[in-house]
């Protein structure tokens, strides 16, 4: 099997500097403030690299520079070691998000930049969790205790915000169900990201404002009792 070390990761370990006297950290290893973030940052290398099957404990002490016997007194195991990286990853991946729609204006545009910045989602750093909970459900299950299903109520839950905000500036229904229709711009942002079609082409940014203009404003904008 290939080493799980990047190239890019040799210019990214010189800006690492360890201030842990206890771990004399090897040439291939990246440096970061402590143990343990070393080994949070060994394990999101190996996840890009591998993905979760094939990552081993062996191969994170490795790359973070520590013996196996040193990585297990801050992880007990292989999942709680993944788990803390795919954490990590699910916080810096929806900060970034909220980032990038702070300065988009009306729930239209913020709709179509999520969708735009939904397709990097395979090329983006912060949403690597998104590529594992898709291509291996299971073990990201067992690793993050939510797994693919958990993908719709997050996403969900992080418009909830920009749907309400919306609604108080009269661009939606005032009596929308803000769960529901939450749930359901996941659902659709979620399809227009993943599911290529005939007549829509995801990766136009000015093409997507318009479908989200012509069919998702509209239901957003209908009565909810009808």
């Amino acid at each position: 099997m290939p080493p799980c070390r990047t190239d890019s990761q040799t210019n990214d370990e010189e800006r690492f500097v360890t201030t842990t006297p206890d771990v004399a950290p090897t040439d291939s290893a990246p440096r970061s403030v402590s143990v343990r973030d070393r080994l949070i940052d060994a394990a999101e290398v190996c996840l890009r690299a591998r993905g979760i099957r094939s990552t081993t404990v062996s191969e994170v002490a490795e790359v973070a520079g520590v013996s196996r016997g040193w990585l297990y007194r801050h992880f007990p195991d292989k999942v709680s070691l993944l788990g803390a990286a795919i954490v990590r990853l699910n916080d810096a991946y929806w900060s970034k998000s909220h980032e990038l729609l702070a300065g988009v204006e009306g729930l239209d545009r913020q709709i179509a930049a999520g969708i735009t910045h939904g397709r990097t989602a395979y090329d983006d750093p912060g949403a690597l969790l998104m590529k594992l909970r898709v291509d291996e459900p299971e073990e990201f299950a067992a690793c993050a205790g939510a797994g693919v299903h958990g993908l719709v109520p997050d996403l969900a839950e992080f418009w909830k915000r920009y749907l309400l905000t919306a609604r108080d500036a009269d661009e939606v229904h005032p009596d929308v169900c803000v769960d529901e229709a939450s749930e359901w711009i996941a659902r659709a942002i979620l399809s227009l990201t993943t599911v290529p079609g005939a007549h829509f082409d995801a990766g136009d940014p000015a093409a997507v404002l318009t479908h989200v203009r012509r069919y998702v404003m509209p239901g957003l904008r209908a009565d909810p009792t009808d």
